[in-house]
């Protein structure tokens, strides 16, 4: 009888802490502020797939911005959103104020999809949503290591995949986990 108890117990301890691993994947309890400084609870993108960018206006990868609103527009219609999250963290890349920024991206790429208040994404004062980002159960572990870092978040704000600052917006792994997403 004993070892029966043991055993309920230890399993009950795995599914809890399977439980709490399931939570660290999910962002929708994360607060976030628009480039206005409004607050936006991550948790009113429920029901659409995300793609969570953190970006820079003076970097070897802001060109991307220009494949990702050709990937914002061409599924902004079946559900689908990018969340632009200007940083500093490497380079000193985006010197500029939320308005500048937003100016740069209309100016220079046509950018139609949400972009955030700067944020850091590196370093014990890492916004919480970069937190979680980095470190749940599904993608690979550790600090962002580069702009353009690329984190893909299904319909109930589980993050589900991670893509390197090198591989472009509109590559085939892209577009095959965002389809696969939306389909679901």
């Amino acid at each position: 009888m004993f070892s029966i108890l043991i055993t309920f117990i230890f399993s009950m301890t795995i599914a809890a802490s399977d439980n709490s691993d399931k939570k660290n994947d999910n962002i929708a309890d994360i607060v976030v502020k628009d480039m206005e400084g409004k607050e936006v609870k991550l948790a009113d993108y429920k029901g659409k797939v995300l793609l969570i960018v953190n970006v820079a206006s003076k970097c070897g990868n802001t060109p991307q911005y220009e494949g990702l609103e050709a990937v914002y527009k061409k599924y902004k219609s079946k559900g689908f959103e990018i969340l632009g999250f200007p940083c500093n963290d490497f380079g000193g890349q985006e010197p500029g104020t939320n308005e500048e920024i937003k100016q740069f991206c209309s100016a220079n790429y046509n950018v139609t999809f949400k972009l955030f208040d700067k944020i850091k994404v590196l370093g014990e004062d890492k916004s919480p949503l970069y937190a979680k980002l980095i470190k749940n159960s599904v993608t690979e572990a550790g600090d962002v290591k580069w702009n353009f870092e690329k984190f893909l978040i299904d319909k109930d704000g589980n993050i589900v995949s991670r893509f390197k600052s090198k591989v472009q917006p509109e590559s085939a792994d892209i577009i095959k986990a965002i389809e696969k997403e939306l389909a679901k």
